[in-house]
């Protein structure tokens, strides 16, 4: 029995990739709430000499918009943070968000995203999965399905996130793909993955133990027909075993120096902020992990700032540093060049608002910027346009569907290729859409 354990402690489930790879892993970066591109990284001076001027908002546009906000005339509202160019590329990024734009020569920016919808719920579910309107597997679902896990001993799928965001688990769901590719979801704290120390002190003991409720497992799994439901809890079960050694110390940030502290900004001992999911993200990435997401905050608390722009102000002061800081760690390392690390929102903000000089702003998803670094991404560049005032695409514009297919192919899936057959059709990650932006692929 204790051989038997052991060859399964040994599996490798890396698959081969379709075509060269230039990324080995992911890390996504989701901004939760809808973060404003004009504010970040859409730079539009006509916004600063507009300021105030009225705007008469098409109607397909106002649909959109909450009841109470549909008055077709708005208007413009200005940055809330100057914007200056950066690196030696010169890119355009505000003071929003210093430490990542320190950061521009590694950094694409893909100023011409779109969204099938403007509803937290729904625009959070399309950028994980493809889908506004059906339950459908996770993108880090579909990675781990394509390319497995490079280490056997932690799972391949992982997600940072202190509490739930729009969407719940369904963003990490592996739906109809086998359950093994789910994502497991990591609260940071003192005990990030509860339950996986050793229940027995005899590591021999517990595998005998264990080797026998694989042998009944096996038994049962052949007795049913190879239940694939059935397979995923025998599978998670093993993979928890095999974690206890793997996962204390992956998260025992304790041999860390204090010089990979003080850069990310977080202090020794601390198990919590969005400092301590950076430097886990490097770490897990380090350690074989395929596909690791960080959220930065949930359903309540988050980028959602229709009454004051002000709000952003905090919210980016919590993950700036951490940003570059891990961009930093992984270009020092000579981890950047096969590790892709993506940063997301659900969509952005309008460049305008109901009255003259009102605060906010509310959801857009006609337009607003995502960005990519690493992983075989062209750096110091921008692809797409927005017009004069970052209402709408004026040049290249990217579908969720285009930024998936990109990532798979970074990967070095074919997002047409990669399919699961599911209640008599095959699916995808990107529906029956999606191109490759070639144009940011160096």
């Amino acid at each position: 029995m204790p051989g038997m354990l052991s060859s399964l402690m040994a599996e490798s489930e890396v698959r081969p990739p379709h075509a060269r790879a230039r990324a080995k892993r992911v890390i996504f970066l989701h901004m939760s709430g809808g973060v404003s591109h004009v504010d970040s990284f859409d730079y539009k001076p006509r916004l600063i000499s507009d300021h105030n001027a009225p705007y008469a908002v098409p109607q397909k546009m106002l649909d959109a918009f909450a009841p109470e906000n549909r008055s077709a005339v708005k208007f413009y509202k200005k940055p809330d943070w100057a914007f200056k160019q950066r690196g030696q590329s010169g890119l355009w990024m505000s003071e929003l968000f210093p430490e990542t734009a320190a950061r521009a020569d590694d950094i694409c920016l893909v100023r011409s995203m779109f969204s099938d919808n403007a509803d937290h719920q729904q625009a959070t579910l399309g950028i994980h999965t493809g889908s506004v309107g059906f339950t459908r597997p996770s993108m880090g679902s579909w990675v781990t399905y394509g390319l497995g896990s490079e280490n056997a001993n932690l799972p391949g799928f992982m997600v940072l996130a202190p509490v739930l965001p729009y969407s719940g688990a369904q963003l990490w769901s592996s739906d109809f793909l086998p359950g093994r590719n789910q994502g497991t979801h990591v609260i940071p704290g003192p005990e990030p993955l509860p339950n996986v120390r050793r229940r027995i002190a005899d590591a021999a003991e517990q595998e005998a133990e264990l080797g026998l409720a694989a042998a009944l497992n096996r038994r049962h799994l052949l007795a049913n027909d190879n239940d694939p439901k059935l397979a995923a809890r025998i599978s998670a079960f093993e993979t928890a075993f095999r974690m206890q050694t793997a996962a204390p110390e992956a998260f025992d940030l304790s041999k860390e120096n204090d010089a990979t502290h003080a850069l990310y900004g977080l202090p020794r001992g601390s198990t919590k902020g969005f400092a301590w999911q950076c430097l886990m993200a490097r770490r897990l990435a380090e350690r074989g992990v395929r596909f690791i997401e960080l959220i930065d905050t949930g359903a309540s608390n988050n980028w959602d700032s229709h009454g004051d722009m002000a709000q952003h102000g905090p919210l980016a002061k919590n993950v700036d540093r951490p940003i570059g800081a891990l961009l930093t760690d992984l270009r020092q390392r000579g981890m950047l060049e096969d590790t892709l690390v993506v940063w997301a929102t659900e969509f952005g903000r309008t460049p305008f608002n109901t009255g003259k000089d009102a605060k906010g702003r509310e959801h857009h998803a006609q337009a607003f910027t995502c960005w990519m670094a690493g992983g075989g991404v062209k750096g110091g560049i921008a692809y797409g346009q927005t017009d004069e005032f970052g209402n709408t695409i004026v040049e290249n514009p990217v579908h969720i569907h285009d930024l998936h297919a990109t990532i798979l192919h970074l990967l070095g899936l074919d997002h047409k290729a990669l399919t699961y057959r599911h209640a008599g059709r095959d699916y995808r990650l990107t529906d029956v859409h999606g191109n490759v932006l070639h144009d940011v692929v160096a």
